[in-house]
């Protein structure tokens, strides 16, 4: 068939459209302010890509609208439609679904989905899972929000059956493993997108506060994830992480399936040692050890994780550790971006104060408490927009030396928020409207052997880039 995305460059929507070329369909897709990776990785597989969402996309006549969660029916101050083509779909009775309705009805059906969901490191999570299933050669199918290094690509289907056929009822099934996102489907569907995704392995790594733009409160997402514990078989399995209280009310709401804890010393899977080399517990003895390239305790529960969703299905644990060891993580997760003069540039996708917290303490460990670490941000998701976790700033930015804010597009004071850091010229936070004037400020601090984190959910006006420019040229 022929689909239309609406929204088509979000990470999601994009890997979807990836999928969908891959079964054979003729994909298309329109979407404003486009910007790497899915702008390249869609470009490379041949989609046409269309700026705007004007009515006359009509004219392509598909046979299905695929509408991203970022098409709404949002007025301009001028009374006209912020999203035109979606009004277009909508008089002329046209057929239209949601990404993850597609998916599960298209893509994820006669599947076992392993499903990932969390606050935080849900991508990276999800990347290692698949990557460990792939060196075991299960050849599983994915949808990964972001570009794992080891694959290149965010999306592919898999094999159409498992090449090692498991024990379990559903032993045949190909593998599917899936990003799975509690943020809402679309403005037709208010419930979390991973719903949709019926798993038979549901991992949930964490669990806070975030989304103020569309949760009241966390006992709110709390009875998100509780739907997608409903969803899961009683063969099905729910890895969980055993550290967090948010996710033991929720289990405690009712659970129907097999459960798999880790994190925590009584866990199932636990860990000893160092984030970098570490021994994986489980039911209390050593069975295999994990030595990668990966900082933080963070990465190291993520890795907990991974292991245990992969042993639901049959890969020994020994094996998974093995696979992680070449495991290169994830594109923008602490991904050196380059180094010129001693100073190096990193690009990350942290965004809400915890994820900032765990990025900058990985780092600080990995580097010692000499090294000077330069934190360049932004407060950029919905959830930081509206000031909701302003008072935690100074906490999540601690570990840094310096820190940079980029404050375009508040409506809340960052000088204010970051005061107990110090904020002002020559004080350890700085803060500027626009990028020119940040990178001004980044290049007037830098020293020979720092190390500069940009931070931010978003293309960050290309920042990166503009800070290895500018250290070049002095």
């Amino acid at each position: 068939m022929h689909i239309h995305i609406l929204g088509i460059c979000g990470t999601f929507m994009g890997g979807l459209a990836a999928l969908a070329r891959e079964a054979g369909h003729n994909v298309t897709g329109c979407d404003a302010g486009v910007y790497p990776p899915m702008s390249d990785q869609l470009r490379a597989l041949g989609i046409e890509l269309i700026e705007g969402f004007g009515a006359d996309q009509l004219a392509l006549q598909p046979d299905v609208f695929v509408v991203g969660n970022v098409v709404s029916r949002a007025r301009l101050a001028d009374g006209s439609p912020k999203f035109p083509l979606m009004e277009a779909i909508l008089d002329a009775g046209l057929p239209y679904t949601s990404g993850p309705q597609w998916l599960a009805e298209q893509v994820l059906q006669g599947r076992h989905v392993l499903a990932v969901a969390g606050t935080h490191g849900k991508t990276t999570t999800t990347s290692m899972l698949a990557w460990i299933l792939e060196r075991a050669g299960q050849q599983p199918g994915f949808l990964i929000g972001g570009v794992p290094l080891n694959f290149g690509v965010s999306a592919r289907l898999g094999a159409t059956q498992r090449p090692h056929a498991g024990d379990a009822p559903q032993g045949r099934s190909p593998l599917f493993v899936i990003e799975a996102d509690e943020y809402d489907t679309a403005f037709f569907d208010k419930r979390s997108k991973f719903v949709h995704y019926r798993p038979r392995t549901a991992v949930l790594n964490n669990l806070e506060f975030d989304h103020a733009d569309i949760f009241d409160d966390l006992a709110a997402i709390e009875r998100q994830f509780h739907h997608l514990v409903r969803t899961v078989p009683p063969s099905g399995r729910v890895v969980v992480n055993g550290l967090e209280e948010s996710l033991t009310r929720v289990l405690h709401a009712g659970c129907w399936s097999t459960v798999s804890s880790f994190g925590a010393a009584v866990s199932d899977f636990s860990a000893q040692g160092d984030p970098q080399a570490f021994d994986v517990l489980h039911q209390g003895a050593a069975v295999a050890r994990v030595q990668w390239g990966l900082t933080g305790v963070h990465n190291q529960l993520n890795a907990l994780a991974a292991i245990a969703a992969a042993h639901h299905v049959g890969v020994p644990v020994q094996q998974a550790a093995q696979a992680l060891a070449d495991f290169q993580n994830v594109k923008r997760r602490m991904e050196l971006r380059g180094t010129v003069g001693g100073i190096a540039v990193y690009d990350d996708f942290a965004h809400h104060p915890t994820a900032l917290r765990t990025t900058l303490d990985g780092l600080r460990r990995s580097l010692g408490p000499d090294a000077r670490i330069l934190a360049v941000f932004e407060p950029r998701s919905n959830t930081m927009k509206l000031g909701a976790m302003k008072s935690q700033l100074p906490w999540a930015l601690e570990p840094a030396n310096l820190v940079f804010c980029h404050t375009a597009g508040l409506d809340w004071d960052a000088t204010q928020a970051l005061a107990p850091l110090g904020v002002g010229p020559g004080q350890r936070a700085q803060t500027a409207a626009d990028i020119g004037t940040l990178v001004s400020q980044v290049l007037q601090a830098a020293q020979p052997g720092d190390h500069i984190v940009c931070m931010s959910n978003g293309g960050f006006g290309g920042v990166h880039e503009r800070l290895l420019r500018s250290l070049s040229k002095q």
